[in-house]
């Protein structure tokens, strides 16, 4: 009989060390095993063999694959446990085989049957841009290369070249992107390109399936492609030579638990493991990303369009401030509305752009002022008309909304702030014999991300009204018209980040229209139309919003010129949460570390649920001071390093 420290790989499993179990036979460093632990078998790796314990032992139940982790992927977990401030076990379960895997067989025939025409034209010669960045990330000594291609420049075109390379040399391919919805693209693109075997995230597969396809990836002896969110990247393979990460700005590519690691970090690690080429592909790089790279010389440019005499559309920006542009609706501007019937009458399609959901954002009492908060979270309450329900966009709670005010009784209560329920309503009125549909996270199970893109691009949709799921980084060859309600709407939280997201989810959205297929036209509607940010969106002039940004950053000392760690306490009581806040800035302090200690403050979201959050941000040039003060934070408090807001 021999002794193995294991690792459990289990979600369930809030253990931070190995534990120790027995076998017959002897097993390497790197095995994947199933392991009994309470009531239920868990998957867990061998770290080791070790001394017979002094109390008595589970068997190991089986042994997963005879082929072991590559040794790539136990050195990334480690340094994951190091960079992240993260247990070794949280760090290796990102490996687990319950990593949701599936043969992009499966959705491309999918796809098919739904006749979603989403072809890369290769009898197109590569363009001098698409030519200049190839060569550039092949003979690049950095192991990242920022791909700064504007929209429309064919960066997907740049993607499946530089594949069809690494993939002939006999190394593998990770193909990333931040939404399933935008997998199904990619999949079909090289699926139908490549030779090799093709894999994408599936996140509604069974265990025992994922099990089976992490074990296919596992134990292929030929160079793969595995396509997927940020959990593609910990895919067992051999031996990847490129790693890309599509719409690399997104905010999805960050883990939101621990290890609450950057993939885009990660990913340049991995790189840097195994001499793999990084890519970081985006139209509107983090600010971050691209003085990083810019200082290490590698940003490469493309702004000539894929599609040859592609026009930029034309744009104009409307002052919502300025009630004489509003004659015929509150919400939508008459050039607008004029915009929308011109573009339908020529059989083209128009895309609205409102960040907010529901019908309604605010309910009031017009008498006292009481206002529909969220008993859980104690955030506005937003109506949603289609169901008639109150609902709360934090924790879910729902309720029929009030008939009277529960303070003083007045039946007269108001709805205010329209969101895209609503704005759908108002245009159906307008446009009568238009076909309209709503693109949004509250959409029904029967209306998913890619079923709605399917119907955008047969044409059966007119008028598409959405939030930021728009921003994607979707083709719609009808589009003829993009129009923004609110410019500003992401823009006034309360972060030293939402000018670079409000920057992003514009310059995206805009990015849709204008593509080639045909000219196009943009409508901005907004508070500020001197804005720099949105006027540098509606230009598509990233370097000038780049500059600006930074200035500030580098004022009040953000990143890239400081790191963060956002520390996070949850108590049962406010007086609790802003008690543990307290002292915890104190023994902060008192390690007397080069460090801007900021807070503590309420969270933007002080309570949630049953509990109240406070948070303390610390600030530092050098990174080693976070992770000592990481060090001494107690369990019970969420530690983030590098996190993408402080909100």
């Amino acid at each position: 009989m021999r002794f193995y420290e294991v690792h459990i790989a289990d979600s369930r499993f809030r253990g931070k060390t190995s534990l120790t179990y027995s076998y017959d036979d002897q097993l390497a460093a790197g095995h994947i095993v199933t392991v009994p632990i309470q009531n239920r078998m868990a998957s867990g790796f061998i770290l080791g063999e070790v001394d017979k314990p002094s109390f008595g032992t589970k068997v190991i139940k089986n042994i997963i694959s005879s082929s072991t982790l590559p040794q790539h992927c136990i050195e990334l977990a480690k340094w994951l446990k190091d960079y992240y401030f993260c247990s070794l076990g949280e760090a290796l379960r990102q490996f687990a085989p319950t990593t949701p895997i599936i043969r992009s067989k499966l959705l491309v025939q999918s796809i098919a049957s739904q006749e979603i025409e989403l072809k890369l034209d290769l009898k197109q010669p590569l363009t001098d841009d698409q030519k200049k960045a190839i060569s550039f990330i092949e003979s690049s000594k950095s192991v990242t290369t920022l791909l700064h291609g504007e929209t429309a420049t064919g960066k997907t075109r740049v993607y499946l070249e530089l594949a069809k390379k690494t993939l002939q040399t006999s190394r593998s391919v990770i193909m990333l992107t931040p939404e399933i919805a935008l997998t199904s693209q990619l999949a079909f693109i090289f699926s139908s390109q490549l030779k090799h075997k093709v894999f994408i995230l599936h996140s509604q597969l069974t265990a025992a399936r994922r099990k089976q396809l992490w074990k296919d990836v596992l134990e292929s002896k030929e160079p793969i492609v595995v396509i997927g969110p940020r959990s593609a990247l910990f895919s067992p393979m051999r031996d990847p030579g490129l790693i890309i990460l599509d719409e690399a700005h997104e905010p999805a590519y960050k883990q939101e638990q621990s290890p609450r690691y950057h993939t885009g970090r990660v990913a340049s690690q991995l790189g840097l493991l195994t001499d793999a080429k990084v890519i970081l592909g985006t139209a509107t790089p983090s600010v971050v990303d691209y003085y990083l790279a810019e200082k290490h010389g590698a940003v490469v440019r493309m702004s000539q369009p894929a599609i040859k005499n592609a026009k930029l559309p034309a744009s104009e920006i409307i002052d919502i401030k300025d009630r004489s542009n509003f004659k015929n609706s509150l919400q939508l501007s008459d050039k607008l509305i004029g915009g929308i019937n011109t573009t339908i009458l020529a059989k083209k399609q128009v895309v609205i752009y409102l960040n907010r959901r529901g019908t309604a954002r605010l309910i009031l009492c017009n008498k006292c002022g009481w206002q529909s908060l969220c008993p859980n979270c104690d955030i506005p309450l937003v109506y949603h008309a289609d169901e008639h329900l109150i609902r709360c966009h934090v924790c879910g709670y729902k309720n029929s909304p009030p008939i009277n005010c529960p303070t003083c009784g007045n039946v007269d209560i108001i709805y205010k702030g329209i969101g895209t329920k609503a704005l759908l309503g108002e245009l159906a009125k307008l446009f009568p014999n238009a076909s309209l549909q709503r693109f949004d996270s509250d959409n029904v199970s029967g209306e998913r991300i890619h079923e709605v893109y399917h119907r955008l691009h047969k044409g059966e949709i007119d008028i598409l009204v959405g939030t930021q799921v728009l921003a994607k980084g979707f083709d719609l060859p009808k589009l003829g018209l993009v129009g923004v309600i609110s410019a500003e709407t992401s823009q006034a939280l309360p972060d030293y980040s939402s000018e670079e997201r409000s920057f992003q989810l514009l310059y995206q959205v805009l990015g849709r229209v204008g593509r080639g297929h045909s000219e196009g036209r943009i409508i901005v509607q907004t508070y500020n139309p001197g804005s720099e940010v949105i006027n540098a969106a509606v230009k598509r002039d990233y370097i000038g919003f780049y500059r600006y940004t930074l200035k500030l950053r580098q004022d009040f000392r953000f990143p890239p010129f400081a790191y963060l760690l956002k520390l996070t306490c949850r108590r049962a009581t406010y007086n609790g949460a802003e008690k543990a806040a307290a002292n915890l800035a104190k023994e902060l302090s008192k390690q007397k570390l080069p460090v801007e200690i900021v807070g503590p403050t309420p969270a933007f979201y002080t309570r949630k649920g049953r509990y109240y959050y406070w948070q303390l941000v610390v600030k530092s040039k050098d990174r080693s001071n976070l992770l000592k003060l990481a060090g001494i934070v107690p369990a019970n408090w969420m530690v983030d390093l590098d996190p993408i807001d402080l909100l």
